[in-house]
């Protein structure tokens, strides 16, 4: 499929180009790259469309649904509030949120419920997407939530539920939602496209999801069955997410599930990620201490198989560290990747802030992410 990409690269990243480009050779239907180097834009592209028919050209400005990568975004500001001294990832969680201790949760610190050791990674009641709109209501679910496994070394990714745990901590500590304080604490004051909670007027920016089985290219059937950890039913399936009827919505676009529901392009994601690439300062403007930073990616958990994922994982409070070169050589980079592809990350060695968001989700499992095809190219050229 022959596409026009826009945008700047800067002399020496051209390969970056190329590869980019070359992803609408796959499955590639819309799609925004954006990488910063000591705070500085090195690459900024766009291309493709909003749309699987193709009716409606990706913009400079497009926005899209990041999914997962809004759990990175999210958790800088989570970073920036421990350090103003109103958190502390060390304390536990019943300090701030009393009613969550319930169920033998209460010896649970703020860092290992936000590293997904909390075993709330999903609610034993059925649920609606609706349900997920009503704050009150699964706030109250998952303070009164069972671990669904002995409290302790084990993890499992709380896909979804994870975004009610730091959002009821800012509510009782701040009295602003975290949607609110991501806009006027981080993306703001640096003018980056990212929000979790999408703003009415902003509405009429967004591309729509594209789920993996509407691919133009799918994987070849296979015969052999895919093996299905227990907790990944009542994690992703309760309640089942549709990329298009339910995650291109207008009310899940105006909610703010800081574990999945960020709409963001490239360029704000690696703007965000800019602060914390370079030292906690960004245009000129100081967000976060080094010191900071260093307690928001301190590694909570690494050895061991994701109980929900079934996969390996080296998990910081609520960002993952890299991992087989997912973010690069550097395995001090820390992120996060969303369903169906986006990434966004920091390597504070290379001073480097990447962001990729696209609307077409992944279909092929076993292929190798576009994502990480642009990090591969992104790392030869530096």
């Amino acid at each position: 499929m022959q596409v026009e990409v826009h945008g700047t690269v800067a002399a020496g990243f051209e390969k970056v180009r190329e590869v980019f480009t070359d992803n609408w050779q796959g499955i590639e239907v819309g799609a925004c790259l954006s990488v910063c180097l000591e705070g500085e834009k090195i690459i900024d592209l766009w291309g493709g469309s909003q749309d699987q028919a193709g009716t409606k050209k990706w913009q400079e400005d497009t926005l899209v649904n990041v999914y997962s990568t809004t759990k990175g975004l999210a958790s800088i500001a989570i970073a920036r509030l421990a350090d103003q001294g109103l958190l502390d990832y060390e304390a536990p969680i019943v300090d701030y949120w009393p009613e969550f201790g319930a169920e033998g949760k209460s010896k649970l610190t703020v860092g290992q419920v936000l590293s997904h050791l909390g075993g709330v990674c999903g609610i034993s009641e059925k649920l609606e997407v609706a349900d997920l709109y009503d704050w009150a209501k699964m706030t109250r679910l998952l303070a009164a939530q069972k671990p669904l496994w002995t409290l302790g070394t084990e993890a499992g990714y709380h896909a979804v539920t994870w975004g009610y745990l730091p959002g009821e901590l800012f509510l009782r500590i701040t009295g602003k939602t975290m949607g609110s304080y991501f806009h006027d604490e981080i993306a703001a004051p640096i003018n980056a496209e990212c929000y979790i909670g999408l703003p009415e007027s902003e509405l009429n920016r967004c591309a729509t999801l594209i789920g993996p089985n509407r691919a133009r290219l799918q994987p070849e059937p296979t015969d052999i069955p895919p093996v299905v950890p227990p907790l990944y039913a009542i994690t992703m399936l309760n309640p089942s997410i549709r990329p298009y009827k339910d995650a291109s919505s207008d009310p899940w676009r105006k909610a703010e599930i800081a574990a999945a529901n960020g709409q963001a392009n490239a360029r704000g994601i690696a703007s965000v990620y800019g602060i914390m690439a370079n030292g906690g300062r960004m245009n000129g403007i100081d967000f976060i201490s080094p010191e900071g930073i260093a307690r928001g990616t301190k590694l909570e958990k690494e050895d061991g198989v994701d109980l929900v994922t079934g996969g390996p994982m080296r998990r910081a409070r609520g960002f993952m560290l890299g991992i087989d070169g997912s973010y690069g050589p550097n395995e001090k980079a820390f992120g996060h990747a969303g369903a169906g592809g986006s990434l966004g990350f920091a390597d504070a060695e290379k001073r480097l802030s990447f962001g990729y968001a696209m609307n077409q989700m992944q279909s092929d499992p076993d292929a190798t992410p576009r994502s990480r095809l642009l990090v591969d190219a992104l790392y030869a050229c530096l």
